[in-house]
């Protein structure tokens, strides 16, 4: 029998909970999370139609690393390129989905990139 890990199965409980109550649409899609240890991952995602509007990571061709940068710096990088790439696609408002994580750190410093890029949550 394969053991589980607690965290995994902690953070999947959580990530349900949250979107039972979060639900992104056409005029207000989800703007979701996801972290790796080495890479941040994010997506805006119309539920209503299935589909995802724009997506941007640190391993995106669009995405250039500084010379001195940290985590927490590319994942605010990050949200600025992925707010520039929503706007072009005609989207303003997003519902923010932190993926189970805690709002601490560089999913903190993804949301403050996209608000500072032009996104409204």
């Amino acid at each position: 029998m394969a053991k589980t890990d607690p965290k995994k199965t902690a953070r999947a409980k959580r990530v349900r909970r949250i979107r039972k109550k979060i639900i992104g649409n056409s005029v207000q899609p989800r703007l979701r999370v996801f972290k790796s240890n080495k890479h941040i991952y994010a997506q805006i995602i119309d539920d209503s139609a299935g589909i995802t509007i724009v997506s941007m990571s640190t391993q995106d061709k669009s995405y250039t690393k500084p010379e001195e940068s940290d985590k927490t710096g590319d994942a605010k990088q990050v949200g600025l390129l992925l707010a520039q790439a929503a706007k072009t696609a005609g989207v303003s408002k997003v519902v923010f989905d932190r993926g189970g994580y805690i709002y601490h750190g560089r999913v903190k410093a993804l949301s403050e990139g996209a608000r500072e890029g032009g996104l409204q949550f």
